[in-house]
Formats: structure tokens, sequence, C-alpha cells
């Protein structure tokens, strides 16, 4: 029998963290695991790996079986779980149930590999002056006109800058091209264009 069908006979084809029922669950490799295994793997919804990947902000209301779903035999879910609950500790019922959350030694070092429970559970994306989110490729357009360090390009207001690259390490930095030259660009200064 496959891994998958393996994951969704124990998962009883629910997702093992929240229990939703939904359509599109499919299999997450727990980090830092890379390979599909039973002993490393859980059956999910895709709401739970993007809040996990950090791909959406958490929302604390999509994890209130996680006081349930933590007593599972399975390691990769009880890790999950505490990875969870640790990033949602500003809310009492998640620490409540941290509290009483019991993992074995080598299950406590697999979830804290991440180093997810030392953070909170915001996550920041790139937004543009209006509070809208930019994605890699996106079009904006200046609402101030900007002298460009280091050269003599100034970026006007209303210039269009198409396809757009989100600086990785700074969400409030983007790369674009303006007059054929790539140029940093703080994202206080754009809107996203249509």
């Amino acid at each position: 029998m496959s891994i998958e069908k393996q994951l969704i006979e124990r998962s009883n084809n629910a997702c093992e963290l929240c229990l939703n029922p939904a359509t599109g669950l499919t299999t997450y490799n727990v980090p830092p695991h890379e390979q599909q295994a039973l002993d490393t793997s859980i059956y999910i919804c895709k709401t739970c790996i993007d809040q996990i990947e950090k791909k959406e902000q958490l929302q604390a209301k999509h994890w209130q079986k996680l006081p349930q779903t933590m007593w599972s035999e399975h390691a990769p879910v009880q890790v999950v779980a505490w990875r969870m609950l640790s990033r949602l500790r500003q809310e009492s019922w998640a620490t409540e149930s941290l509290d009483m959350l019991y993992l074995d030694d080598e299950t406590l070092a697999w979830a804290k590999t991440t180093g997810d429970h030392e953070q909170d559970g915001t996550v920041q994306f790139h937004q543009d002056s209006n509070g809208m989110r930019l994605q890699d490729g996106d079009t904006v357009v200046l609402i101030k006109t900007l002298d460009v360090k280091g050269s003599t390009l100034t970026a006007k207001l209303g210039t269009v800058v198409k396809n757009i690259r989100l600086v990785a390490d700074n969400v409030e930095q983007i790369e674009g091209k303006v007059d054929g030259q790539t140029i940093v660009i703080l994202t206080k200064y754009l809107r996203k264009g249509s």
C-alpha cells in the first residue's frame, strides 16, 4: 500500500491537524524531513499548509481543533501540533494546550529543529502603500518622484514598473526596472497596478 493511502487510512480522510474533511488534502513532509514516509509525513489541508509554511497569516480560529489532534499517537502530527501551538501561544487555549502536551525527548528535539517555537504567529508580507499584498511579477505605480541613489536617474511620480521582484529578506523593498535600470524601491512609495 502506498504511503499516501496509508496516511488517508490513518487520518480517516480528514486533515490530521484541523480535522476538516476537505477535498484537496495532501501529504506534507514534516521538516526537516524531505522524503515521504509514514513516520515523518502527515495528511493535511491546503489552509494548514499555507499557514505552516507562512504563505498566509496565521488564523487562530482555524487551529481550534489542535487541543484535540495534539494527542495523536503519531509523532509527525505531535511535532506540527507543538510547533503551531507555540506560534499561537498568545491565545490562552494554545498556551494551556502547550502546557499539557508531553513529547518525548526525541520528538521534542524534532519539533524544535525549525525554530518556529521562537517566533510569534505573525507573518510579514510585501505590501504597497494601500496595504495590498504584492507578488513577484506584479505591476506597480510610483506614488512619489524618487531620486535613485548612486545614479542620475529620477523615477517620476506615476511611473509604471512591470514584473517586479520581491526582496526576499526585506518586506519593505522590491526590485524593478525603470528606464532599463534595475532599482530597489521602497514599498511605501508605490501602489499595486491593475
